[in-house]
């Protein structure tokens, strides 16, 4: 079945499919409208806001170094719709604390309150963390093998359907609304995961590593061998870095470069999200269900052209008065608005098109009782990834480096990952 969208009318998909969606909106809602509440309404520093957007991702991305190896175990040797419902029902608690966090900073102690949301991101890190190697785990298993690009590029693309959603919303609700509405969704989601059908382990029942590193290391060990994964997991993890610096980079450079408001930095992200779901479909029709990187070069050097494209036109922005922001509807009609937006949303489809294949060579390119531990393998080495790109923002921020040539590095990184992608698609050839 090429035809993706078939897979919605199954329920071997949909409830996965549901979950995914309502899980990854959660997450994006909470942190967007924590990160927009610090920057607008307690920070008041540009230096200061680029530190803790990158502290902010980096927090969502230490479970996954820590803790990725021993989700990926678990989820090759026990049933994967079980997990999915423990971390469901843990969803729920982690939400209450974020909340109870955003009654504290609205009481007036702020920093307390973010803190404690910090630490809710924290936690939201360890759900994702292991929940993460069943999304892409379970399709070989609930799914033919001509439907595995499909149902990778609908789970990708949900992913970045329900970035879109929970980052349009952030920026329009208040951060007491935001708490309310994902406790709500969390509930949701535990009621959905119910739903998903038995996924039972492939193979013989695993002993289990507990420690974080010696576990970490093994997992990479045992899956960078073989150069099919070393390469997809390689260009993965640049793609990742990449993404994390121009997260990190977007809330402050809409505020201090832009000049706008919090919403117009939540349509920023929120285009972003629109352009990689776009991207995760398009490539599935060109390659019509075969797993392939072909075009995986060739769309990361038009992702790098699209990001010194954004790095010009960032640079020629009008501002606005002194001491004032655009809004939605004044930068709107800025005559560089539309042009702005249209080459982030081209950044994004390129940035689709080049990642979701790779994914799938996950899933593929090992046995079933294996796939787990593979993609854990991959978000280990992703998360790291992701951190030092929340590093480099963090130490070429001090250094005075402004956004504008940053986006620069990051154009020079998708440089690099083509040349990983071109060496993916040679191994298998």
């Amino acid at each position: 079945m090429n035809n993706a969208l078939g897979l919605l009318k199954e329920r071997r998909f949909l409830p996965l499919f549901i979950t995914q969606f309502l899980g990854a909106f959660n997450d994006n809602l909470f942190k967007t409208a924590m990160v927009l509440f610090a920057t607008y309404q307690v920070l008041n520093d540009p230096d200061t806001e680029f530190v803790f957007n990158a502290l902010a991702t980096g927090m969502a991305l230490i479970p996954f170094v820590l803790l990725s190896a021993l989700s990926g175990q678990l989820a090759d040797t026990h049933d994967k719709a079980g997990i999915i419902r423990i971390v469901k029902t843990a969803e729920i608690g982690i939400m209450i604390f974020g909340g109870c966090g955003i009654i504290v900073a609205k009481m007036g102690y702020s920093m307390v309150g973010v803190g404690m949301m910090l630490g809710a991101v924290l936690m939201l890190g360890t759900h994702s963390t292991f929940f993460g190697p069943i999304k892409y785990a379970i399709l070989p298993q609930h799914l033919n093998e001509d439907e595995v690009l499909g149902g990778t590029g609908m789970v990708e693309a949900a992913t970045y359907l329900s970035i879109l959603l929970g980052t349009v919303i952030a920026g329009w609700v208040s951060i007491e609304t935001a708490g309310w509405l994902t406790l709500m969704v969390a509930i949701m989601g535990w009621f959905v995961g119910r739903m998903v059908p038995p996924a039972p382990r492939q193979g013989a029942k695993l002993a289990l590593n507990f420690n974080p590193f010696t576990a970490s290391w093994r997992l990479i060990a045992n899956t960078m061998h073989i150069p099919r994964l070393f390469w997809a997991i390689c260009a993965i993890s640049f793609f990742w870095t990449m993404g994390s610096v121009l997260i990190v980079i977007f809330t402050p450079l809409a505020k201090n470069v832009l000049t706008s408001d919090e919403r117009v930095a939540s349509l920023m992200i929120a285009t972003f999200s629109i352009g990689v779901a776009i991207g995760s479909v398009i490539i599935n029709a060109m390659l019509k269900g075969k797993i392939s990187a072909k075009y995986s070069p060739a769309a990361v050097i038009a992702m790098a052209v699209f990001v010194v494209a954004f790095s010009f036109e960032s640079r020629f922005w009008i501002p606005a008065a002194r001491g004032s922001l655009y809004d939605m509807a004044s930068f709107i009609v800025m005559p560089q608005a539309w042009l702005v937006l249209g080459t982030l949303i081209a950044i994004a489809i390129a940035g689709g098109m080049f990642v979701v294949p790779l994914y799938a060579f996950l899933t593929t390119t090992v046995t079933k009782d294996q796939t787990a531990r593979t993609v854990a393998a991959n978000n280990i080495v992703n998360a790291f990834g992701m951190v030092l790109g929340a590093l480099m923002v963090i130490a070429i921020t001090t250094l005075g480096v402004g956004p504008a040539d940053q986006l620069l590095f990051v154009a020079g990184m998708a440089i690099v990952s083509a040349w990983i992608a071109q060496r993916l698609h040679r191994a298998c050839d």
